[in-house]
């Protein structure tokens, strides 16, 4: 018998477990920190995209395979060490993803009021560490830092009414906190143009069908209309969302303010943020941002950085510092460990990038590892888990506390999430 261990239970981890769960003679066990399998699907992915949640049932169906297995509630680093998985495993696949936030790295970016986006999203979508992180929406404006999905994945349940979260997973704490919230400007900073937007159309016009808020764009920025035949196409609907938000500003109670050529350079505050102080950029001829000098202040009592995301590092594993990504030589790290996804590439491309990404790890570790080493795998795991106590969570566990969550929800809604471990036990008689 071959066995894999899959550090990560997102994405890239189960589209690796599909891979490999399809060759004769393995045993797959897809190892996780938390109780609850499927990574940002669960936690990352915006409540009210309930049709993007939906591929976790593809993933559900590895993981019911009978050679696959989740291991839940076991934090590798403190309960086993990555030397202890690679001495158990024939291989030792990394698909911890990026979870943590890029630092935003500004004079006043420790104040209180300023989050990172890992934490906020985390937040409205129950993640157990950021479930009681408690953000300041008393104050009517907010910044928004960066042009991403994120960024609009913010501005959006930033903007809606409770009645527009109907459908959605957001969690009751958040819910809760939006609903009584007196923020009223939102204001999305970026330090490129229109033309330098990693925003993609679907989530542009969601914007644009908001009951109580209104995305606008100063005409200014916008690059002249002839520019846009240069853009890939997808691109190009991106911006013609913004040139219609342009044209058609609507008065409504909220605004979203697009703000373009603007670097957050220093954030300011008496005991916690009320201010954001921007610079005025230019684009250079390879479309770098420069400074030109001419700044203004945005006021905001809540500052969300979505500048990206990075992995966090594991003692004993190399990791390249600038790109936030473990090492690798295309997903081989060291004998016997792997990266896949995000924790390989850096937090880049969708969620079905990570599909091709998953297959290639697959077979490469199929090809490296041959007919296995008679490592003691799975058994060799459970003896040593056994002996420190840990009882791991299993995919038939997971199955209870999903449906008390379904049962738990209030009508018109997928489920109410469990927003911490140990109510995640308890549902499970533990």
């Amino acid at each position: 018998m071959r066995h894999v261990a899959i550090v990560g239970s997102g994405p890239a981890g189960y589209y690796t477990a599909e891979t490999l769960q399809k060759a004769d003679d393995i045993a797959v066990d897809v190892i996780d920190r938390l109780p609850v399998p499927y990574g940002l699907i669960r936690t990352g992915v915006a409540p009210d995209h309930q049709s993007i949640k939906a591929v976790s049932r593809r993933y559900e169906g590895t993981a019911l395979t009978d050679n696959v297995r989740f291991v839940g509630h076991v934090s590798v680093g403190s309960d086993i060490t990555i030397d202890e998985l690679v001495g158990l495993y024939d291989a030792v696949v990394l698909a911890t993803g990026a979870p943590n936030d890029r630092p935003l790295d500004i004079p006043g970016a420790d104040l209180p009021g300023v989050i990172g986006s890992a934490a906020f999203v985390g937040w409205y979508n129950g993640h157990p560490d950021f479930a009681d992180l408690n953000p300041p929406l008393d104050a009517p404006g907010v910044a928004v830092i960066g042009n991403g999905n994120v960024a609009l994945d913010v501005a959006r349940i930033l903007a809606k009414t409770p009645a527009e979260f109907a459908g959605s997973d957001i969690v009751a704490h958040a819910r809760d906190a939006l609903a009584a919230s007196a923020v009223r400007h939102i204001q999305i900073l970026g330090r490129r143009g229109p033309h330098q937007i990693a925003m993609t159309p679907k989530e542009l016009g969601e914007l644009g069908h908001l009951e109580r808020a209104s995305p606008r764009v100063d005409p200014a920025d916008l690059p002249p209309e002839g520019d846009d035949a240069m853009l890939e196409p997808g691109m190009r609907k991106s911006v013609t969302h913004l040139r219609s938000f342009s044209a058609n500003p609507v008065a409504k109670p909220v605004t979203i303010d697009f703000d373009f050529f603007a670097m957050p350079i220093a954030i300011e505050g008496d005991g916690r943020v009320q201010r954001v102080i921007v610079e005025r950029t230019t684009l250079d001829a390879d479309l770098t941002s420069h400074g030109t000098g001419e700044t203004y202040a945005v006021d905001a009592g809540l500052i969300v950085s979505c500048i990206g995301y990075q992995t966090p590092p594991i003692p004993g594993v190399p990791y390249e510092h600038g790109r936030g990504r473990f090492a690798s030589d295309e997903g081989r790290i060291l004998p016997g460990l792997y990266a896949v996804g995000w924790a390989r590439r850096g937090p880049s491309g969708t969620i079905g990038t990570n599909k091709p990404d998953g297959a290639r790890i697959g077979e490469m570790v199929l090809e490296d590892i041959g007919r296995g080493a008679g490592k003691a795998g799975r058994p060799g795991l459970d003896a040593l888990l056994a002996s420190r106590n840990i009882t791991p969570v299993t995919f038939r566990d997971w199955r209870r506390i999903e449906e008390a969550e379904v049962a738990a929800a209030l009508e018109g809604r997928p489920r109410e999430k469990f927003t911490s471990i140990e109510a995640m036990l308890q549902a499970i008689g533990r």
